[in-house]
């Protein structure tokens, strides 16, 4: 046994009886290598972040607030949207991994943007300058995403795919934790701009060193699968979801558990109308986001490879009752002294998040077959692209009367999702082969 089958075997847990040694050295290396290749990426995304270190970044350098307001929607939905048209490009090719490596590259180049307008430029160029390559970011992200769950299904077996997605979670938190302690620390209560343009420097290098790291593993050639062109991506995307019921499901259960990805904004803007002015103030969510995936990363992979079912259900739960929970403190003025009911709702929001992604991530792919894995993939991130585009712009209406009437249909939401989740089959090992 290889060093590497020994540290991957000791940190993915799994049934391996069936597996040959050889089988078992394969998996190994190409888990492993997918880890760390996902564990740079992730360290990247802590810093192109569009609800946290962004937003600062475009304040530090007076872009006006118009441009603030697009950057969660130009980042998430610009990532899922043109994955159902980028879909059969993918399943006309044996091999997927050079399409990751293309979107890691693309993600370099654009934090590489993102870094020279900070540091360089102010003002509307450096607003422009910075939602354009985030643009280009979330495209080359799509490609990234769209192909790294194929390649994930094709090299690493059901019953250690959650545990890696886990792991991975875990080291991200780490790094968010140091990116939030060394903003409070070194940022001070200003919006410290080179510190910025520095870190999103390093983004860049990150993945750069994704891309290295991911080149190395060695993914089998697959099923080539010719797609009818006539019918065209948009009426193949829609026969699915009308035609297969359980698929259809799925979708409509990941886009109301998006509580967990839209309410954290809204925590954050209450803290900040409350006194979080200044970088300084930014360092407390980022680490707590950091926890969060210290917490959550490694017990959502191993539970999401148990059921990941389940845990879609206990991931809504968690976020809609933590949310009923923080509106009725809320009242309470003597507990929002210091900021830390914000904080600490955001923390257990951010780890419900952490479960509800590992979770649904899980599930697609162990749902699908081969033939199926990437449109299911693809197609269920662009229906996510529109239903986030909807729900956004519902909550954020709401918004207009206050973040709590938001945050409070956001929790309805969320266990509006959970029920729907309950009715999904269980597509765990033990559940199905």
């Amino acid at each position: 046994m290889t060093i590497t089958t020994a540290i991957f075997q000791r940190l993915v847990r799994a049934d391996r009886s069936e597996q040959s040694a050889e089988e078992q050295g394969q998996t190994a290396r190409n888990g492993f290598r997918q880890m760390v290749a996902d564990g740079l990426q992730n360290i990247g995304d802590q810093v192109v972040n569009a609800k946290t270190v962004l937003p600062w970044a475009l304040s530090a350098v007076g872009a006006p607030s118009a441009l603030l307001a697009l950057l969660v929607p130009v980042r998430e939905s610009g990532s899922m949207l043109p994955q159902a048209a980028m879909a059969p490009v993918l399943q006309r090719s044996a091999h997927r991994k050079h399409f990751w490596l293309l979107g890691a590259m693309g993600q370099a180049i654009a934090a590489a943007g993102m870094a020279l307008a900070v540091g360089l430029a102010s003002g509307w160029v450096a607003g422009v300058a910075v939602v354009a390559c985030l643009a280009f970011f979330a495209l080359a992200r799509s490609l990234s995403s769209l192909a790294g769950k194929d390649v994930l299904g094709r090299t690493v077996p059901k019953g250690e795919r959650g545990q890696i997605s886990g792991l991975t979670s875990m080291l991200s938190g780490a790094v968010a934790i140091t990116l939030g302690l060394v903003i409070r620390l070194v940022g001070g209560q200003e919006a410290g701009v080179h510190l910025l343009a520095w870190l999103l420097g390093a983004a860049a290098l990150a993945w750069v060193l994704a891309l290295v790291v991911f080149a190395s593993i060695r993914e089998p050639s697959g099923e080539v699968v010719e797609s009818d062109d006539g019918a065209g991506w948009a009426s193949e995307s829609w026969a699915l979801l009308r035609e297969d019921a359980p698929f259809r499901r799925f979708v409509l259960a990941r886009g109301l558990l998006l509580v967990s990805a839209l309410a954290p904004p809204f925590v954050v803007a209450m803290a900040a109308s409350e006194g979080g002015h200044g970088l300084a103030g930014l360092g407390p969510f980022v680490i707590a986001q950091g926890v969060a995936g210290l917490l959550g990363g490694r017990l959502a992979g191993r539970l999401a490879d148990r059921s990941s079912q389940r845990l879609m259900v206990w991931g809504a739960v968690l976020a809609s009752g933590v949310i009923v929970a923080f509106l009725l403190l809320q009242a309470v003025p003597e507990l929002r002294v210091g900021g830390w009911l914000h904080a600490v709702a955001f923390l257990v929001l951010a780890i419900a998040h952490v479960g509800v992604r590992v979770a649904r991530k899980t599930y697609v792919v162990d749902m699908a077959g081969e033939e199926r894995r990437t449109r299911y993939v693809a197609i269920s991130n662009t229906a996510m692209g529109v239903l986030l585009l909807v729900v956004g712009a519902v909550s954020g209406g709401l918004a207009l009367l206050g973040p709590e009437v938001a945050l409070a249909f956001l929790a309805v939401l969320g266990l509006v999702g959970a029920w729907v989740s309950h009715t999904l089959p269980d597509t765990s090992k033990g559940a199905t082969s």
